[in-house]
């Protein structure tokens, strides 16, 4: 199961590339280093099997961790974060707790940008939240300081008896954290284990030393978190590091300063090709996190200073021994109060930082925009690991399909009745940017299957399903049918009366409600709209009823073209019913019992 889970979903992507080339490039490098220093009687290329296979065990726990916490508590936190953001420093606060939650700050600007997208949220809001989220992050540090490396295969042990032996999919869900935070430990315990010998190999520890130097510490952290895209893990390893006395204090610091700057490439990797919208946040929080650095590069000796001040001390151990015993501690520490203390100082220039980005990333010209508008707008691969907060966007996306429809819908009948040749080609064009959302959205819902739904999920999906078909639907029902209607009326050469014309307008405005409200109903699972719909269909009976006898008289008076206006003006009618009734199933949907 865990190895499906490894194959099937994004755990093969870059971050497994990369460590797979580590482990190679360390597999085949140590035994060179040790021909090239003349020390043969380390045994090196055991020590790289152990560091490559606690990396991977390593950083296998943390997603298996992230993704079970996203899982558990996604859903409740994307509401927390949509509720509790009125000013800055709500913002910060809530970004950081719903960070130390789903332990992913790149989720949390996703979150972040879809309700930018909606106009749920302005960009200076969500300044606040992109600062608290690089708070929310330093958990895993404060988690991982902690020397429990005895009990990891105890977690790991209750944490598989949980996810193989329960029924319940929360259970799975806590069961598969529990065993990869026991992962993270064990890995945690292999890469000590691994490394315990370079404790006296000089030529390892002259090359820490260079670590010492700020700039290169920041450089080298931000390299390595930039290849793994996890400011977590890369802080991770620097506590274990730190745990051998290989690192001090203010070297650790530097390090972590270097995986803030690092994890910046995740935002930018994630914005590209998204609306401006992602891209702004990812300036916002590329921003953020290198200013922050620069301000404190000059005080890392009194950060240090400070964290030691209060931090556990061992005194009863000396040189190496203490060093180990007390810096993993510290860097965590470090790593917390740098943060929340950037926060502090930058959290009354959210409305600043926004103007900056604003201005860097300018709107988009017109011509841009209409072409960027056929893409989905609110799909976002980071959030496949987590299916509540998936289907959520392809929510948004249903909307974003449906005032495509409601447009042509909309623009349909006057074409029908006055239009010209080229405002009904103009209305059939519209149905491909609805077929290319209908193929995003279908893609993305696929992808989406491979996972793990609970039956609450399972039903939302289906009714996604249905209201993305039944929109397809509609769209094809208008260019197919409608469009050519249009046509059918140009070739005959006639116009349809006055009276006629407001039989068929009046119709129109009603199965376009119909529309409107079941597109409502999916989009935001309200039930009311989806009964009003549902409501609406004596409404149509009637008005069927009256266009009947209407056409009716039309069909006995002495008009020219009478027999070929009465097929279209009946074939208009019949075409409005089968879109009121996909709306209707739409809204049945929403109200399954209906």
């Amino acid at each position: 199961m865990l190895l499906n889970k490894l194959i099937n979903t994004r755990h093969f992507n870059s971050k497994l590339l990369f460590l797979l080339l580590a482990g190679f490039t360390l597999m085949l490098a140590l035994p060179a280093l040790a021909a090239s220093e003349g020390n043969a009687e380390m045994a090196w290329g055991l020590m790289g099997m152990k560091l490559y296979g606690g990396l991977a065990l390593f950083l296998f726990g943390m997603e298996q961790m992230s993704d079970s916490l996203k899982a558990v508590a996604g859903d409740r936190m994307k509401d927390i974060l949509a509720k509790l953001t009125a000013n800055r420093f709500m913002g910060a606060i809530t970004g950081a707790f719903v960070t130390a939650v789903i332990q992913s700050s790149s989720v949390t600007t996703v979150l972040v940008v879809g309700f930018i997208s909606a106009g749920l949220m302005s960009l200076a809001q969500s300044v606040g939240i992109i600062m608290g989220a690089n708070i929310g992050t330093t958990i895993t540090a404060q988690i991982v300081a902690f020397k429990v490396t005895k009990a990891a295969l105890l977690m790991i042990g209750i944490g598989f008896t949980m996810l193989f032996a329960s029924k319940k999919d929360s259970i799975k869900h806590y069961g598969t954290m529990l065993m990869g935070l026991g992962l993270v430990f064990f890995g945690m315990s292999v890469m000590s284990n691994a490394m315990s010998p370079l404790r006296t190999y000089q030529p390892f520890l002259d090359l820490m030393i260079q670590m010492e130097s700020p700039m290169v510490g920041i450089l080298v952290a931000a390299a390595f978190t930039g290849l793994i895209q996890s400011s977590s893990a890369t802080t991770g390893i620097v506590i274990v590091m730190a745990s051998q006395g290989f690192i001090t204090l203010p070297a650790g610091i530097a390090l972590a300063f270097g995986a803030n700057i690092g994890t910046c490439v995740t935002a930018l990797l994630a914005s590209i090709g998204k609306p401006r919208e992602a891209v702004r946040a990812a300036m916002v929080h590329i921003a953020f996190n290198v200013l922050g650095v620069v301000v404190w590069i000059m005080f890392i000796d009194q950060l240090a200073a400070f964290v030691t001040s209060f931090s556990p001390t061992h005194p009863e151990l000396s040189g190496v021994d203490r060093l180990g015993a007390e810096t993993p501690r510290q860097i965590a520490n470090a790593h917390t109060i740098f943060n929340i203390a950037n926060t502090v100082i930058f959290i009354g220039f959210t409305t600043q930082f926004a103007r900056v980005v604003e201005w860097l990333v300018p709107d988009a010209p017109l011509e841009e925009v209409n072409i960027l508008d056929v893409r989905a707008k609110y799909l976002d691969e980071e959030l496949l690991s987590t299916p509540s907060l998936a289907l959520d966007r392809v929510r948004l996306e249903v909307l974003h399909m449906g005032e495509k429809v409601q447009h042509m819908l909309d623009s349909i009948m006057p074409a029908i009745l006055s239009g010209n040749r080229k405002t009904l080609i103009d209305i059939r064009d519209q149905d491909e940017e609805v077929d290319l959302l209908y193929d995003q959205i279908i893609d993305y819902m696929g992808r989406i299957s491979k996972g793990t739904l609970s039956n609450n999920q399972m039903q939302d999906f289906l009714q996604l399903m249905s209201a993305v078909n039944q929109l397809e639907n509609i769209g094809d029902t208008i260019e197919t049918n409608m469009v050519d209607l249009g046509f059918s009326r140009l070739d005959a050469g006639f116009s349809i009366s006055e009276p006629t014309e407001k039989v068929l307008s009046d119709f129109q405005h009603v199965v376009s409600r119909s529309v409107s409200n079941a597109i409502q109903a999916v989009s935001q699972n309200n039930q009311n709209a989806a009964q009003l719909v549902i409501d609406m269909k004596q409404e149509i009976i009637n008005l069927v009823n009256s266009a009947t006898e209407h056409q009716a008289e039309r069909l006995v008076a002495e008009e020219p073209n009478r027999i070929a206006a009465y097929t279209i003006e009946v074939d208009i009618m019949e075409k409005q019913r089968r879109i009121y009734s996909f709306a209707k199933s739409m809204a049945k949907s929403v109200i399954p019992d209906e």
